[in-house]
C-alpha cells in the first residue's frame, strides 16, 4: 500500500475512533473498541473502502502507533486522543519521569501563561518523554516551542499521570508554575 493511501486511512480512523463515530454509524463500547468487521462494512457503504490487509498495515506501521487490535483482531481502538467524554481507556495512574514535554507555538504561550496546558477537547493533555516528538507535534501547527513540564514535582503534588498503549504521557491539566518557559 502506497503511503498516501495509508495516509487517508490513517485519518479516516481517527475521525471515527477518536472524534465522530456516529458520521458513518460505527458503534464503539466503553472502552472505545469497534467491530472491526463492523468498521469495514459501514466505510465501504460511506465510499472509503479499504480491506483487513490495509487496514492491519495502517495499525502495524502508523509511526504515532495511533491505534490498536484486541489479542484476535476482532476489534480495534484509537490509543488516545479522544475527544469522546464517554470512552473509558482504563488507564492506571504511573509515576511519569521527572521532566516531560510538550510541543505548541508562540500564539498559544500567553494563553498557557495564564492557564497552564488544558485538555481542551479532549480527555487529557498529551506529553511526550522526549525532545523529538513534542517538535514533531508542535511543528504541525507552525514552528514549534517546546516547553518543559515538571511531571515528578507535579506527581509528588498529586497529579495524576497515564502511560497510553503508544507511550503518550496523558494527564488532566499541567498549571503554569509546573512549566519552564525558555526565556
Amino acid at each position: 500500500m502506497n503511503e498516501k493511501n495509508m495516509k487517508r486511512i490513517s485519518k479516516f480512523l481517527s475521525l471515527l475512533l477518536r472524534h465522530q463515530p456516529e458520521k458513518i454509524g460505527l458503534q464503539l463500547d466503553s472502552n472505545g473498541w469497534a467491530s472491526v468487521e463492523e468498521l469495514l462494512q459501514k466505510s465501504k457503504k460511506y465510499g472509503v473502502r479499504f480491506s483487513i490487509d490495509e487496514l492491519e498495515a495502517v495499525v502495524a506501521n502508523n509511526d504515532k502507533k495511533r491505534f490498536t487490535f484486541n489479542i484476535d483482531k476482532t476489534k480495534i481502538r484509537a490509543n488516545q486522543g479522544h475527544s469522546l467524554q464517554t470512552i473509558d481507556l482504563e488507564l492506571r495512574p504511573v509515576q511519569p519521569p521527572e521532566f516531560l514535554y510538550h510541543g505548541t507555538v508562540a500564539k498559544f504561550l500567553g494563553a498557557i501563561h495564564d492557564k497552564g496546558l488544558q485538555k481542551m477537547s479532549r480527555q487529557h493533555v498529551h506529553l511526550s518523554t522526549d525532545i523529538e516528538t513534542a517538535m514533531k507535534v508542535g511543528s504541525r501547527r507552525g514552528k514549534p516551542i517546546i516547553l518543559t513540564v515538571k511531571s515528578g514535582e507535579m506527581q509528588l503534588k498529586g497529579y495524576e499521570f497515564y502511560l497510553s498503549e503508544n507511550n503518550v504521557w496523558l494527564t488532566d491539566s499541567v498549571p503554569s508554575e509546573f512549566i519552564k518557559f525558555k526565556q
